[in-house]
């Protein structure tokens, strides 16, 4: 496993990461089972687990708890905020009022009394960013977080925090976590440079694209189909388009004697970029067959044939960045007299 510094935050991280969304009802129910996958994760040398207050209603955060309880000091520790946790509108978002108390109701279900990376979840447009910068720093003052990043925010939206972060001198977003994969490689043409200008630390998560490129064969029967069944309609020309490329990088995975999902995460992986690629396994099975993919640089000839099946900057289906369509282009009623 190879250690990056995470950005400004002077983390040291593995560069491949635990996602733990899947632990919970959303995915692995069985608490036991997940904290073992758990361990396993951190016994092979991944250091930084992520998860969210709205994984499984809290029950991620949770399970994450138990099982770092006596390892706490091996694990950098994140967690994100911002998405509903309740029909109340003040349960969400990015306000003062939600940000001071998700961070108590986190800290209490992961059973520790600071996070070492607190993250915005989604971009909230209706809470000014300053508001948000400021309620941030108080709790990095405070010592119950020790930085603070971004997720699935455009790259105007970052410049936009790095710049009130200036204006009012408070803290600043020193990450940004965002989708990438081979089959959605927007972030390459605009996220990444400003990252890059601004040394911001980047987190990758879905390198497999939902399933996609897991190398599974019948997808219309996988957890992801059931939760987005419009995304696996082998009938839709995305889904047409996306299988036809999973059929070329299969024969290339084979090619180079690899499986499709450690292609698909070395080449997440080999962006100058990104720090670390979060891996979400449901399975110890799945954990295990992803683990050999932290060891696995791809040639330039390997990466520049990716190139050729899905072009750098662009992406097959559109719909896969999900809550990253701005209020302006969303509601109508922004766009109409």
């Amino acid at each position: 496993m190879q250690r990056r510094i995470l950005g400004a935050t002077g983390l040291s991280v593995g560069d491949v990461a635990l996602g733990a969304m899947m632990f919970g009802t959303m995915g692995n129910p069985d608490h036991e089972d997940s904290v073992r996958i758990i361990h396993r994760a951190l016994d092979a040398g991944i250091n930084l687990i992520d998860t969210a207050d709205m994984y499984s209603g809290g029950e991620s955060e949770e399970i994450v708890g138990t099982a770092i309880r006596t390892r706490r000091d091996e694990v950098v520790l994140a967690s994100k905020f911002g998405l509903p946790m309740g029909a109340d509108p003040n349960q969400r978002g990015a306000s003062r009022r939600w940000i001071v108390r998700s961070v108590e109701n986190s800290l209490r279900r992961l059973g520790t009394d600071h996070l070492d990376l607190y993250q915005l979840h989604r971009p909230d447009h209706g809470t000014d960013v300053g508001e948000t910068l400021a309620a941030l720093s108080d709790l990095v003052q405070a010592g119950k977080i020790l930085a603070f990043g971004s997720s699935m925010f455009p790259a105007e939206t970052i410049v936009e925090g790095q710049w009130a972060a200036e204006r009012r001198s408070t803290h600043r977003f020193l990450t940004e976590q965002t989708m990438y994969s081979i089959f959605t490689r927007r972030p390459e043409a605009s996220v990444f440079p400003v990252t890059q200008r601004y040394g911001i630390g980047v987190l990758t998560f879905s390198p497999l694209n939902g399933g996609w490129l897991s190398g599974r064969a019948n997808l219309a029967s996988s957890h992801r189909a059931s939760v987005r069944p419009s995304s696996y309609d082998p009938a839709t020309p995305t889904s047409q388009a996306k299988a036809a490329a999973v059929a070329k990088l299969t024969a290339l995975a084979d090619e180079a004697g690899l499986t499709l999902p450690q292609l698909a995460i070395a080449f997440v992986r080999a962006h100058p970029a990104v720090t670390s690629v979060l891996i979400g396994p449901r399975t110890q099975e799945q954990l295990d067959s992803l683990l050999p993919a932290t060891e696995l640089d791809l040639s330039p000839d390997l990466l520049d044939r990716i190139d050729e099946i899905v072009p750098p900057g662009t992406e097959l289906d559109p719909a896969d960045n999900y809550h990253a369509t701005p209020p302006a282009i969303e509601h109508a009623r922004l766009r109409r007299r």
